[in-house]
């Protein structure tokens, strides 16, 4: 049996550049797992090791790996910052039972670092914080401290000072131990000696460690009263109760240093272990029934209960697909049969490993707590359940976004397009914020995703990874429509043909719905004039009909359908004649209830020089964006607004140069609206023209 409380299951997220994988390194380094040390700027970080990564120096997908400190197992998740990856950093939090939040120490709270918070506040997953690269111009780790209680409304719990900033960042001082770590100037993160707090820091030490302890006592009554009457805590009590309080959220211990220079990193080793939960002490994933509705069972952390397991990431490689598991209970072992509950189908388990980046040690079996990969799963994908066939139950699964932007491919020759079919296919399951269709009419294959560089990097995968040449066309935006006016109407669909005919007559009301309420169907009918066994046909004719809208055939929101009466006839009423009624009954309203074209609206964060605010301003307004804020930093300004998606295509160029190469943005999908007349006119020109030429 293997010791629970010596897990910690942790992913590093943070915004890009802020210095994740850089981090990861140094921790891979301290805890023994690698001898030498690879930088993400040569391209040669051990978690970094798709080619695209390492050209471009981001982390794509999140990586897994296995390491120790202090007898402790630490499973790390190292997680992309780049907005067009969240679903890496949503779905590795999914399974993650603490994390490390890195802060860049100039850079601060950065607007991914905001969406990365706000989704481990919705997992409800215990974090520490490291604010890095303080030996950065500019790196204020007061200033970052603040930005985290203001721009994230969080409570952090400053656990260490630094010692000198910029280039005379030397070391840490540890407030609970009143003790300064300073490294040497040779980058070995093993040569540093602890010294005595130095003396003009002796003041700043004192009140940091009054305000840690105030904070740390509330979570123990008992600790609390000894604390007012005069008596300080010993160290042990207060780790036990700065514990309590990570785990439940109350505030985040808060480190600084300089993975980069290797300073600092240890004490953050030191905080995983103790301060974050062990897979046993958070809250447990609750069970559901197939149709989706919680039984008020959990899969508890135990080994002895039956096997319940998530997958989280489906990974190919060479050596097969890799489909990466969290167990939540039970074991898993070579040989066994597991049941995937979301296909019903049973998968034999063939090979599990343990990951270490992309190589990896053979296991005989894992258990609750674990994350592990399995080679050679066939039908399973992310957010899927595998439990015992004989006591099956339904983990939560995973929601992910649907895409706001695509583009159509096409193999330059004949060999490619069964190629592209393949690793399409492949590139799927591995992230599910990836879809691809095929255009029934011109048979293009439309890929669809979270933004430019999301599809840019598909592309190139294809192009290098599975060495299929295609054309691209340019991007698409996912355009909708919804209806304006309220319409009251009938249909009857009558058919008479030899034998039984077929009849349906629906009367009904068509009206606008609340912005983001999809299609509602309702049925105030009464006196059997429809029976109530045609109510579901009559809705699917609707609900069928809705992916093709009157405009331009983008699908239609928003709506509601009251369904008031109608007629049938006892011997040529069916379910299909109700169902052709309510879906010609679409086409002929529709038209009638002000159809509109409306367009997703994309938060747009973008910072900038001080310099370059006007001209970055004027060219948000030139672009049809509302500016909803700006807030003023050391290093510059950060401009919030809201534009439209259609017209932030190819941006970040036009950002580089009005701000010589400074300016940063990112941008995430927020809600639809209504098109101008002009903008709407002409897209439904240039979807005409498109289907004019098929």
């Amino acid at each position: 049996m293997k010791d629970l409380t010596k897990y910690r299951n942790i992913g590093i997220f943070a915004h890009v550049d802020a210095g994740k994988t850089t981090t990861t390194e140094r921790i891979l380094k301290l805890t023994g797992k690698i001898h030498k040390i690879g930088e993400v700027h040569d391209g040669a970080a051990t978690t970094d090791f798709m080619e695209q990564e390492q050209e471009r120096g981001i982390t794509i997908q999140s990586a897994a790996t296995s390491c120790s400190w202090n007898d402790h197992r630490l499973n790390i998740i190292d997680t992309p910052g780049h907005v067009d990856f969240t679903i890496e950093v949503y779905r590795s939090l999914k399974v993650l039972d603490g994390g490390i939040g890195v802060f860049c120490g100039s850079g601060g709270v950065e607007p991914q670092s905001e969406t990365n918070w706000r989704y481990a506040n919705d997992s409800e997953v215990a974090r520490v914080i490291y604010v890095n690269k303080l030996d950065r111009v500019g790196a204020d780790f007061y200033r970052v401290v603040k930005q985290v209680e203001d721009v994230l409304g969080a409570t952090p719990l400053v656990m260490t000072l630094p010692i000198g900033i910029e280039d005379n960042f030397v070391g840490v001082v540890d407030l609970l131990t009143r003790k300064a770590w300073v490294w040497d100037d040779s980058g070995d993160p093993l040569k540093y000696e602890i010294q005595d707090v130095p003396a003009d820091m002796t003041d700043d030490v004192e009140e940091w460690r009054e305000k840690l302890i105030e904070t740390a006592v509330e979570q123990d009554d008992e600790v609390m009263e000894k604390y007012l009457e005069g008596e300080e805590p010993d160290i042990e009590t207060l780790k036990k109760c700065i514990r309590k309080g990570t785990i439940s959220l109350a505030f985040f211990p808060t480190y600084c240093g300089s993975s980069f220079k290797n300073k600092g990193v240890q004490l953050v080793l030191d905080a995983v272990v103790d301060y974050l939960p062990n897979p046993t002490e958070v809250k447990p994933q609750p069970e559901i029934d197939l149709e989706g509705n919680e039984i008020g069972s959990f899969a508890v952390v135990d080994p002895e209960k039956p096997l319940r397991a998530l997958a989280f990431k489906i990974m190919d490689d060479r050596y097969g697909a890799l489909t990466f598991i969290r167990i939540y209970s039970g074991k898993l072992e070579k040989g066994m049969t597991v049941l995937n509950t979301f296909t019903g189908k049973t998968e034999r388990i063939g090979r599990i490993v343990e990951m270490h980046a992309d190589s990896r040690e053979e296991l005989d079996e894992a258990q609750a707590g674990d994350i592990v990969a399995v080679i050679g799963m066939k039908n399973v994908q992310t957010g899927h359940t595998l439990c015992d066939p004989n006591n099956p139950a339904t983990l939560e699964p995973m929601v992910f976004p649907d895409p706001v932007i695509s583009m159509a491919v096409a193999p330059k020759d004949k060999d490619g397009s069964e190629k592209l079919g393949i690793a399409l296919g492949k590139m799927i399951k591995e992230d599910p914020s990836f879809r691809v269709e095929t255009d029934e009419d011109s048979g293009e294959t439309i890929l669809k995703g979270m933004g430019e560089l999301h599809l840019d990097i598909k592309v190139d995968i294809l192009r290098r990874t599975h060495g299929i040449d295609v054309e691209v066309g340019k991007p698409q935006v996912a355009y909708r429509e919804t209806i304006t006016q309220r319409v009251e109407d009938s249909y009857t669909h009558k058919k008479q043909s030899g034998g039984s005919g077929q009849f349906g007559k629906i009367d009904y009301i068509i009206e606008p719905g609340e912005p983001g309420s999809g299609f509602v169907f309702e049925s105030v009918v009464t006196g059997g004039n429809v029976p109530r066994e045609f109510w579901p046909a009559i809705e699917k004719g609707f609900k069928n009909s809705i992916d093709q809208g009157v405009l331009a055939g983008f699908p239609c929101l928003d709506f509601k359908v009251t369904l008031v009466d109608g007629a049938f006839h006892a011997v040529d009423s069916s379910a299909v004649a109700f169902e052709i009624a309510a879906r010609s009954a679409y086409r002929q309203s529709i038209p009638k209830a002000g159809p509109q074209l409306i367009e997703p609206i994309m938060k747009v964060d973008v910072f900038t020089p001080e310099d370059n605010v006007g001209d970055v301003i004027g060219d948000l307004n030139r672009r049809r964006g509302m500016i909803k804020s700006q807030e003023p930093g050391t290093t510059g300004v950060r401009i919030k607004a809201d534009v439209p998606l259609s017209e932030m295509f190819g941006y970040i160029g036009d950002l580089r140069t009005m701000t010589s190469g400074r300016g940063q943005f990112s941008m995430e999908f927020s809600h639809y609206l209504p098109c101008p007349k002009n903008v709407a006119e002409e897209v439904i020109k240039e979807v005409q023209e498109r289907n004019s030429k098929k």
